[in-house]
C-alpha cells in the first residue's frame, strides 16, 4: 500500500466516525461486507478490508455466554450476567445501587467490558461486574477518561463549547452539520476514487 493511500485510509478512518450507522451500512454494502454490528465494528470492518483486502468474519457469542430462552435467571451477586438475560433496566440499576452504592449508573465502559467478557466466553458474575465498575469509577474520578472516537457528535459538541462557551443550541447544530458534511464528502470522494 502506498504512503499516500495509507494516509488517505487513516483520514478516512477518522471521517467514518462522523457518519451515521445507516451510512456506514451503505459503505459496507458497496464493498460486499457484512453490515451487522455496532458503529465501531462497521468502521473497523471497512478499514481492515481497505488495508488488507480481507473480510473480517463476524464473531458469534460463545454458547456459554448466552442465556437460554424462556429461562428465569437469578439476580444475585454470584449469578452469571448472560447475554440476553441481562439488561440495563431499573431492576438491575436498583440491584447495583444496593451492592455498589447510590453513585452507580450505567456506563459505556461497563457495557464494553461485558461485551468483551461475553465474546471471550467468560461471562462475569454480578459481583465481578460490581468490582470492576467500582475500580474503574475510582480510576476515572482521578484520571478521567478518553472519549470514544465513535461518539463524534458528543466529542464535537464538547470541543465546540470549549471554544465557544456562549454558543446557542442552533449554532452548535449548524456547526456540527458543516463538520459532518466535510467528513461525509471525504468518505464519498474516497469511495469514488478507490472503490
Amino acid at each position: 500500500m502506498s504512503v499516500n493511500l495509507s494516509d488517505q485510509i487513516n483520514r478516512l478512518h477518522d471521517s467514518l466516525h462522523y457518519l451515521y450507522v445507516s451510512e456506514l451500512k451503505q459503505c459496507c454494502d458497496k464493498i460486499a461486507l457484512s453490515f451487522k454490528g455496532k458503529k465501531i465494528e462497521l468502521i473497523n470492518r471497512i478499514i481492515h478490508f481497505l488495508k488488507t483486502g480481507e473480510k473480517i468474519e463476524l464473531k458469534e457469542y460463545p454458547v456459554i455466554s448466552i442465556a437460554k430462552k424462556r429461562q428465569d435467571y437469578e439476580l444475585a451477586c454470584n449469578a452469571l450476567m448472560l447475554k440476553g438475560s441481562y439488561k440495563n433496566d431499573l431492576k438491575n440499576r436498583i440491584f447495583f445501587k444496593e451492592i455498589i452504592g447510590q453513585h452507580f449508573h450505567f456506563t459505556a465502559f461497563g457495557i464494553d467490558w461485558l461485551e468483551t467478557r461475553w465474546m471471550d466466553g467468560n461471562p462475569p458474575t454480578y459481583q465481578e461486574f460490581a468490582d470492576m465498575w467500582s475500580k474503574e469509577y475510582e480510576f476515572r474520578k482521578i484520571y478521567g477518561s478518553a472519549p470514544k472516537a465513535e461518539w463524534a457528535y458528543i466529542n464535537f459538541v464538547k470541543r465546540y463549547l470549549n471554544e465557544n462557551p456562549n454558543a446557542s443550541r442552533n449554532e452548535i447544530l449548524i456547526s456540527w452539520e458543516l463538520e459532518r458534511t466535510k467528513h461525509k464528502e471525504l468518505v464519498d470522494n474516497f469511495c469514488k476514487n478507490y472503490l
